[in-house]
């Protein structure tokens, strides 16, 4: 099966045929003036970028009626129906936009036709599509060198997703502008925000370090999210849909369209909840979206409340080979008891309980001639525990002293304790966009956030107390993180088809630990100040309006996260991550062929990696392993044999090297010498066959390829995690409607329709791998009405 994958993109990629007909056109403004950088689309899949005298051209069309759509974040979208081959040109005429666009907030952070760097767009109709309960890494799985993870095996609850083998740690995400990974372990939850892809209007991915953001380095990609546009049109859309292991997804959304030419309110509520795949692995979770905006000529104010609540069973334990051949693969440990009382079983609350909490205050203003300045104040608040039973507990473990009862002593107890996360997240984004009419465009600015957050224990109950009461604290420690970075971008056009890009990123932290820690009695204090300087510079050089080549280097660094501060040996301090990152690729966009081929070289210094070791709390120690890198090459296209049919997809060969790497082995210290990055993949790939038979009915067929891995850093065969090939099967069908209901549609995902046995996560505990297994054979059918 892999090699028809190959096969398929390859044709794809490679194949083209006699050019058909052409359609150009040229774009002004209402005063003549051409309309430079505005995004045409012909149809559903064709897109090109007008160029400094805002004209356009697209090649290889075949005859037929196709939807003409212009739009420009300046004005008024434009769309019209065109015949092909009667119709071959057409000069557009844009009108100011009345009502400003919320991608004039994100556009600072995001890379444009010019930008010399990897990147790709997904819009709301991509997302919709799959868009049936799974989290969002799951949505995002069929993306260049993307693998996506679930804890419960389905896709919803814990997910994750690992760009060109970098986990969430290292993938930089923001909404509207606005960091969301956690300023301490970096790490972004996408639990926490259950049903996202429903209030979301495009995402850009950029691979690499990318251009420079808001929150913590990107290190692997950068995820920049805008939320849904408002709406100058009222609606309401209820969306239903069900599947495998008891799942259940409801949303509403509303939208009160332009009121008295200047106010919009819209809303979302979403419930998700499933038994899981893996045993008791349940999810109940919960969400809303509220936005005001007030809007005029010049100016868009915008309040935007994003609010989540989550609860899941534990299922991050994984399962051993030998527990998959004695239990079977939906095994779970979690909850697993055995207490003083010769009871057995599995503790009904073993679960993970948060609920996090968005405001975002966004303004844009674009009264200034060749100016669009935007500013954000934001606030998170997030609050919430895990809840463990454990068995036959030492006093000792909770700072307490054993138990004596007349002539015996008691110094273990059977207890249920919670782990604490109490958080707040705040400050202030902004960026000043100055487009002159002049062969260059300039972009300013930054963000000033602090984190503020307490870590503590409780023991909630205990068969023997000690001298313990109800919700006894163990540990509490309080973290306090301000980050502030200020960023400067350029594009310079030498001509229409030279441009040189340059991007300079301060940044500055500042970063307090004290308290009591879990694992340690005595009071500490660590304070640890970083200064960063991430320069990147590129070129791009378009050979033709559909035809353009870039290269880039850029500068990454980034500070330790806070467990490599905690579990750091007493006088030692990690250090700071460096990453040097080479782009080197071409692009190419025709209506019956698009393709993309990027090479990269990613090269380390000093990269935290696990080292085999464990904390008194089971968790993975990680230490500078010096040199490393990642080399490879991403092919990406797309080609249109008619009309109805269209194969998509992409395929990325890597090499992923520690140059020396020392880990503590059974007995004593173990060097490997040019040893594999875990979880990082040589081979991955998608490919999507797309068949149209009408306007309103697509069957989508859906594959995804991982090669083997390894799940640490030592290479070893026992480490090695296998390669794994799924098939999903996707249909979608507009029913249609003559009045009242503006439209309805019924969708059917089939996940791994051949009910492959596989595994895309796991661990290593000492030479004993522990495994993440993902369902068989699933479905979700779903159904959306829109008023």
């Amino acid at each position: 099966m892999f090699r028809l994958t190959l096969l398929s993109i390859f044709t794809f990629v490679s194949f083209m045929i006699q050019a058909q007909h052409s359609f150009s056109g040229s774009i002004s403004d209402v005063n003549g003036e051409p309309v430079v950088g505005a995004y045409v689309l012909l149809g559903e899949k064709s897109k090109t970028v007008t160029d400094a005298d805002g004209k356009f051209e697209f090649q290889d069309i075949p005859s037929g009626n196709y939807m003409l759509k212009i739009s420009h974040i300046s004005f008024q979208k434009f769309s019209k129906e065109i015949s092909i081959p009667e119709q071959s040109s057409i000069d557009a005429v844009l009108k100011e936009q009345v009502i400003q666009n919320q991608e004039v907030t994100v556009s600072a952070l995001r890379a444009g036709a010019k930008t010399p760097t990897t990147y790709q767009n997904i819009d709301k109709k991509e997302l919709n599509e799959l868009n049936l309960a799974q989290d969002m890494p799951f949505l995002l799985n069929l993306t260049p060198s993307a693998v996506s993870t679930s804890d419960a095996g389905a896709g919803v609850g814990y997910t994750g997703i690992r760009i060109r083998g970098s986990d969430a740690t290292r993938i930089n995400v923001t909404i509207n502008g606005i960091p969301i990974n956690d300023s301490e372990s970096h790490g972004t939850f996408w639990v926490n925000m259950p049903d996202l892809a429903s209030s979301v209007e495009s995402i850009q991915i950029q691979r690499g370090v990318g251009t420079s953001t808001n929150g913590s380095g990107a290190f692997g990609a950068s995820v920049n999210i805008e939320t849904n546009n408002m709406q100058d049109d009222a609606y309401g859309e209820v969306a239903l849909s069900a599947g495998s292991f008891d799942t259940y997804k409801s949303t509403v959304k509303f939208g009160s369209g332009l009121l008295n030419d200047h106010f919009i309110i819209e809303g979302r509520l979403s419930k998700i909840e499933s038994d899981g795949f893996i045993d008791r692995a349940s999810s109940d979770l919960r969400s809303l979206n509220l936005a005001a905006a007030y809007t005029s000529d010049d100016h868009l104010l915008k309040f935007i409340v994003l609010s989540g609540r989550e609860r899941t069973y534990q299922a991050w334990y994984g399962v051993s080979a030998e527990d998959i051949a004695t239990f079977g693969r939906t095994h779970n440990w979690a909850g697993y008891y055995f207490n003083q009382l010769g009871e057995e079983g599995y503790y009904d609350d073993q679960v993970d309980n948060y609920g996090q909490d968005h405001y975002q205050l966004l303004y844009t203003y674009s009264g200034l001639a060749n100016w669009k300045i935007n500013t954000a104040l934001h606030y998170t608040r997030g609050k919430g525990y895990y809840e463990e039973y454990h068995g036959s507990e030492p006093f000792s473990d909770y700072y307490l002293e054993p138990l004596v009862f007349q002539d015996s002593t008691i110094n273990q107890t059977d207890l249920v304790r919670r782990k604490w996360l109490d958080n707040h997240f705040y400050g202030a984004t902004f960026s000043a966009e100055f487009n002159p009419d002049a062969p260059y465009q300039l972009t300013f600015g930054g963000a000033i956030n602090r984190y503020d957050g307490d870590h503590f224990g409780e023991v909630i109950w205990a068969r023997y107390a000690s001298q313990t009461e109800n919700d006894y604290e163990w540990y509490r420690n309080t973290s306090v993180k301000d980050d502030y970075n200020f960023y400067v971008k350029g594009l310079y056009d030498f001509n229409q088809k030279l441009s040189v890009f340059g991007d300079i990123q301060f940044r500055m932290i500042d970063y307090t630990m004290e308290g009591v820690f879990d694992g340690s009695p005595e009071m500490r204090s660590m304070n640890y100040d970083f200064n960063f300087v991430n320069p990147k510079v590129g070129l791009n050089y378009a050979i033709s309006n559909n035809l353009s080549l870039y290269a880039s280097y850029a500068v990454g660094r980034r500070e330790p996260v806070r467990s490599d501060f905690v579990d750091a040996p007493q006088g030692e301090q990690p250090k700071p991550e460096k990453l040097n990152d080479f782009e080197l690729g071409f692009r190419s966009q025709g209506y019956k062929f698009a393709a993309e081929v990027n090479s990269y070289f990613m090269y380390y210094e000093n990269q935290l990696v696990l080292t085999g070791a464990v904390n008194d709390v089971g968790g993975y120690i990680r230490q500078n392993a010096g040199e490393s890198y990642r080399a490879g090459i991403e092919v990406s296209g797309l080609y249109n044999f008619s009309n109805q049919f269209t194969v998509e997809g992409n395929i990325s060969f890597s090499r992923n090297r520690i140059e020396e790497f020392r880990t503590f082995g059974e007995t004593d210290l173990v060097t490997y010498e040019d040893t594999p990055i875990a979880f990082s993949p040589n081979v991955i790939s998608s490919v999507i066959l797309r068949y149209n038979p009408t306007d309103d009915l697509s069957i989508n067929l859906i594959n995804k390829y991982v090669g083997s891995q390894y799940l640490d850093n030592s290479g070893r065969e026992v480490s090695k995690l296998d390669d794994y090939f799924v098939n999903d099967l996707k249909v979608g069908y507009n029913i249609p409607i003559k009045s009242g209901i503006k439209s309805l549609s019924l969708d059917l995902l089939v996940n791994n329709i051949f009910d492959q046995e596989y595994a895309n996560n796991g661990y290593m505990w000492g030479s004993t791998q522990y495994f993440y297994p993902q369902a068989g054979r699933n479905f979700l059918v779903g159904f959306t009405a829109r008023f």
